[in-house]
């Protein structure tokens, strides 16, 4: 398991390089844009894609799914609370304080700060294209985008309130009623903690940043520049595929930080977390994590579940060590770093604005 098996990654919260270790992959990829630009492939461009296609997904233009539709209503009341700070303890935090859009969905620190100063456990994910991943949290404790944001208002580190019944009262004190009945048109009572979950977790469903390697994947070689092109060759050959494949670039299964020697050997981490195991009390899940979506990584530093790694190159030099077991040569991680950061992808209108809120 440990031979050819290279996450170029950073568990990150803010964004995350991801561990690899794992031997399966996602089926080869058909469909639109396979044959876009069939007269400028060359060769070497058009073995690349199909790789890549047998690895690799490009964004869908929505996140919605039958059981977490999307509508307008729902939408724009998930944006507003969104944005909303009032709703907490102290009025202070909002899901945007965490995952700022200045910061590409995160707040660039090691570790969030929530309600009256209180330290977060773990390093803030990106929450732009979230909903794609198969759990939410570093160690899957949230089921969904919708569970997390439900999950939050209890959080005494988040929004810190007592119960759920002082979140709905909140609500219903600042005005959203209108606006959650609108949303929520079947339900009798529908300002509800579980329904300001379902709204939030259709905004953050919206929040999809298509990138140059989502172009390149339809077809289109000149999408990616050739160090872009030479990191992304190496990052299938070193074996970070293994963990970090599908529409995400990872998101879809759990590993262990360290295969093959401690983790905190390699990130100077003051603190040894246990990772899933503090979830499920099993052993067997000592030091594993969920692998982190990689799209946006090389924005949204600092590096790991625990922010311990400042830099996208240093990261690459970490997981290189404690997931390889050799030091990457500089060319290897300019290369791979170039790869990630076509990766990146603009940011969507709605989230770059804050919206106005009702007194």
């Amino acid at each position: 398991m440990r031979s050819n098996i290279f996450a170029v990654v950073a568990l990150v919260a803010a964004g995350g390089l991801g561990l690899t270790g794992c031997r399966t992959g996602p089926a080869a990829r058909t469909g639109p844009g396979a044959a876009a630009h069939p007269s400028h492939l060359t060769a070497a461009d058009s073995s690349l894609l199909a790789q890549a296609r047998a690895l690799f997904k490009p964004l869908p233009a929505s996140m919605a799914t039958a059981a977490a539709p999307t509508s307008r209503e729902r939408v724009t009341l998930g944006r507003a609370l969104f944005f909303d700070p009032r709703v907490s303890l102290d009025g202070t935090v909002s899901c945007s304080r965490c995952h700022q859009p200045a910061l590409y969905g995160t707040d660039g620190l090691a570790l969030p700060i929530g309600v009256q100063s209180r330290v977060n456990p773990r390093n803030a994910p990106t929450v732009l294209n979230a909903a794609l991943q198969f759990v939410e949290h570093w160690r899957g404790d949230r089921t969904s985008v919708e569970d997390q944001a439900t999950r939050a208002l209890i959080g005494p580190p988040s929004f810190g309130l007592p119960d759920y019944a002082t979140a709905v009262a909140r609500l219903k004190t600042l005005g959203y009623e209108s606006q959650f009945r609108s949303a929520f048109p079947g339900d009798s009572q529908p300002v509800t903690a579980e329904n300001w979950g379902k709204a939030i977790g259709a905004y953050e469903r919206t929040l999809v940043t298509p990138s140059p390697f989502d172009a390149f994947l339809e077809g289109d070689p000149a999408a990616l520049d050739p160090p872009a092109k030479a990191g992304l060759q190496k990052f299938i050959g070193f074996g970070c595929t293994s963990c970090h494949n599908g529409v995400g670039v990872g998101g879809g299964l759990y590993q262990k930080f360290g295969l093959v020697k401690p983790y905190w050997t390699a990130t100077g981490s003051a603190h040894v977390d246990q990772g899933r195991a503090d979830v499920t009390h099993n052993p067997a899940d000592q030091y594993v994590f969920k692998v982190p979506s990689l799209r946006n990584v090389a924005m949204t530093p600092p590096y790991f579940h625990d922010g311990s790694v400042a830099t996208l190159s240093a990261a690459v030099h970490v997981m290189g060590e404690v997931q390889l077991g050799r030091q990457l040569a500089a060319a290897d991680v300019d290369d791979l770093a170039a790869f990630l950061r076509s990766l990146t992808g603009p940011l969507p209108d709605q989230f770059v604005q804050a919206p106005v809120l009702t007194p």
